[in-house]
Order: C-alpha cells, then structure tokens, then sequence
C-alpha cells in the first residue's frame, strides 16, 4: 500500500456539516468552533457559503464569521461561492478562498439549472476572473463523479469534461466529491489513480460521504492512488440535503484517529479534534455518526491483563 508522509485535511463542518441541520447555530457558537478547529491543528477550514440566505438560511452569517475571525496566519479559511455575487460577498468580507461546484449528473445538472455541467462551468469564467483579480484563489469540485441516484453509473469521460471545462477558466484545484455516498474503494481507486496521471498539475481532493458506511476505505483507495488531501466534518454531521438518504459526511476525528494510528502526519491534536466533535454534537443536540465518539481514541485503552487463572 502506497502510506504517504503527511496528508492534509479541510473541515467542512461549519458548511456541509451544518447546513442540513434542523437546529440553527448561533454565530457565536459558530466562531467557538471555528476557533477550537483552528487550535486542534487544522489548516484548511470551509467555514460556510455565500449562497441566498433565503435558500440556506443557515449560512447567512458566512460573512460575519470571516469578518470576525479576519486571516489566521498559515490557516485557509475558504467557502462556497456558488458565483459571481458570491465572489462579491468574499471580496466584501476578507475571503481569500472560493470554491465552486457542478454536479457529474448531467441529468441532475440539467434539470436544476438547464445547462450541461460543462456549460455550467464556463459560466464561472465572470466569477473566477473575479476572484483572482480580487486576490481571492479559487477550487472546484465535482459532486457524484462516483455515482448519481439518477443515471447511476457516471461516465468517466464526462468527469474529464468537466474537469477541462474548469482548466479552461483557470481551476487547477478540484474535489471529487461523492456527495450521493455512492462511491466504492476499486471505483475511487480507479478514477484517484487516472486522473493524477492525466492531469498531473491538478490539487486533488476527495470529499468522502459515509452514507453506506464505505468512507473510510474510499480515503484508504483515493491515498493509495496518491490522494494527500480530504475533507471530513466534525462528528460526521452533514450530507446533501438533494439527494435521498445521503445524510452523513465521514467524521474528522475518525480520519485522523486513522491516520494517526498509521503514523501518517496530520499535524493535528487528536484530543482537540474530539473535543470539537463533542461540541458540536452538543451543539446540535443529537447523536452522531461517529465511530470514535462512542468508541473513544485507541490510545486511551487501558484495560489491565486478564489474570492467569490459576489450575
């Protein structure tokens, strides 16, 4: 298995992790998060979207939360930037790093927005151009390259479309993002592998959804395939709240208990990632799909030895 040095992860909780939530977070109890995931160590943070506030109500704070926090040195701080009013509020609030997203469905695609998600993502052009003029970089990514509840099966030609489409306007950071949970480890391990090979200037990412319990292992495929950079939310809250029973992103404190039992550099405190976790949690009031917040970290184990019985 190819075990690299070091990876890096974002924590996407404060975005993809709230915004499917029932319970509104306060912003102060938004920033208190933000502020232990920057102490747990973690350095690329998406702390929220610059989307209509009447669409994701939850997410109307984003700017507040930017202006608040200001730059951190050495830490990202990024968000959604579905276009280019959204560069503009990033612009207005100090947001050095916008991301953008289409969907691999071209079904999907089509259907919401009347475009191919080529089209769609040479219409970023006006946002992108933007965004850098403004000092703002820019990443893309690619939801349900792994699979859609539509079409099934995705093409992976058309990921390569889109993947050029986003070359074209000047992306050359890109996630693949199994925002259905549909994704299986041989099939990202697969199409990890290809397109590094194909498009070997490309930051990749990939955006695991536990959904049917195979996050984990497609980490393990992607970072096989050469992958050092993930996403992961806090106590695996989130999902896409567009597709049918996706609810779930993988936890960041399994991820980095993972890799840290590897003895993979994360450059994050363990203790601190669960501490965040256990905040969350409280903060939204329910369980989670967390495997080490009800199992706890192996390195706290400290049974005694099983007494010899004596014949």
């Amino acid at each position: 298995m190819n075990i690299p040095k070091s990876i890096t992860i974002c924590e996407v909780g404060l975005r993809d992790g709230l915004q499917n939530e029932k319970t509104m977070l306060q912003t102060a109890d938004k920033i208190e998060l933000a502020k232990m995931i920057i102490d747990s160590g973690i350095k690329v943070i998406e702390l929220g979207s610059f989307v209509s506030p009447k669409a994701v109500p939850v997410m109307a704070d984003t700017a507040e939360i930017f202006r608040t926090l200001g730059e951190i040195p050495g830490v990202e701080l990024r968000a959604f930037t579905p276009n280019k009013r959204g560069v503009e509020t990033a612009i207005s609030c100090g947001c050095k790093k916008a991301k953008l997203n289409v969907s691999a469905s071209r079904a999907h695609n089509i259907a919401n927005l009347n475009k191919t998600p080529e089209e769609s993502v040479a219409g970023f052009k006006e946002a992108v151009d933007l965004a850098l003029e403004n000092g703002i970089t820019v990443s893309g990514s690619i939801s349900m390259p792994f699979g859609s509840p539509w079409e099934h099966a995705i093409p992976l030609d058309d990921v390569r479309r889109i993947i050029d489409a986003y070359l074209a306007v000047g992306v050359d950071e890109i996630s693949l993002s199994d925002a259905s949970g549909m994704a299986v480890p041989g099939q990202v391990n697969m199409i990890a592998a290809t397109v590094q090979k194909e498009y070997p200037n490309v930051s990749w990412w990939l955006h695991a959804h536990n959904t049917r319990g195979t996050a984990i292992a497609n980490i393990i495929a992607a970072m096989d395939a050469g992958f050092t950079h993930f996403d992961a939310s806090f106590a695996g809250l989130g999902g896409c709240p567009f597709v049918p029973n996706a609810a779930g992103n993988v936890a960041t404190e399994d991820v980095v208990h993972m890799f840290t039992e590897m003895g993979v550099d994360t450059g994050i405190d363990l203790d601190k990632v669960i501490a965040t976790a256990k905040r969350a949690r409280e903060l939204v009031g329910h369980d989670s799909d967390s495997y080490i917040l009800r199992a706890g970290a192996s390195k706290d184990l400290n049974l005694p030895l099983p007494e010899k019985k004596v014949k």
